[in-house]
């Protein structure tokens, strides 16, 4: 579903992100982890189309992001640090909107049941946003990728500030999604939250993929030591 070949960005001299070659199937987490500037966020504009690869490609669904902008686009849901929501509009106004964006339209009882879902009370589904802490608009988020039928996530600190309680709620609807086959790209500094979350991690350094692992071959502390071995290289 999502797919980086030999993906390179380089600003002014710099290498963003250097030869990046990753594959996430359908239902699979994977999570990015990596300290600041090693190119987990540029990857993730890379395949959204913010910015433009020097050289490489970047493919959602089989289909090249810079060829096909619109049509990529179609297939995905972002889930930014802070989610963009129009704060004077309630939850519920908010997920309407932007799945109409999307081009999917679904009754009042379809909004509320998605907001249920996703673990929100139809009791503050009409709410100003405004008043929604940040694990709320997260899965405000989560409610949009749902309504418009999102084939990939992508997610870049989603869990950055949230207390343990929302940290762990969201993991889990990271599960929900990847049963129904939405391949996530989750780019954290949360080892404890990439080994719940991920069904692979990929350490990056200084632009560069350098590892690949299996959760499910590690314990926390594994996956701790082998990221403080490539961040001491």
């Amino acid at each position: 579903m999502l797919e980086a070949i030999n993906l390179t960005k380089r600003y002014e001299g710099a290498t963003a992100l250097d030869g990046l070659n990753l594959k996430i199937e359908p239902g699979e987490v994977f999570c990015l982890l990596g300290a600041n500037g090693a190119g987990k966020t540029t990857t993730i504009n890379l395949f959204l189309d913010f910015v433009q690869p020097t050289s490489g490609s970047a493919k959602i669904n089989g289909l090249e992001v810079r060829q096909h902008p619109i049509e990529t686009k179609k297939y995905i849901a972002y889930i930014p640090e802070q989610v963009m929501l129009y704060r004077n509009l309630s939850g519920l106004e908010n997920l309407d909107y932007f799945s109409g964006l999307a081009g999917t339209a679904h009754t009042p009882a379809q909004l509320i049941d998605l907001f249920s879902r996703v673990g929100l009370s139809p009791s503050v589904s009409h709410n100003r946003v405004s008043t929604y802490s940040k694990g709320m608009r997260q899965k405000v988020g989560i409610a949009i990728a749902l309504a418009k039928n999102a084939k990939a996530l992508l997610l870049d600190e989603p869990t950055s500030g949230l207390d343990p309680k929302a940290s762990s709620e969201f993991s889990e609807l990271l599960r929900t999604m990847s049963a129904g086959n939405v391949a996530v790209l989750m780019a954290t500094h949360d080892l404890f939250r990439a080994k719940e979350s991920g069904s692979r991690v990929g350490i990056m350094k200084q632009g560069r993929l350098v590892d690949q692992l299996k959760t499910e071959n590690l314990n926390h502390t594994d996956l701790e030591r082998i990221y403080l071995e490539h961040m001491h290289d």
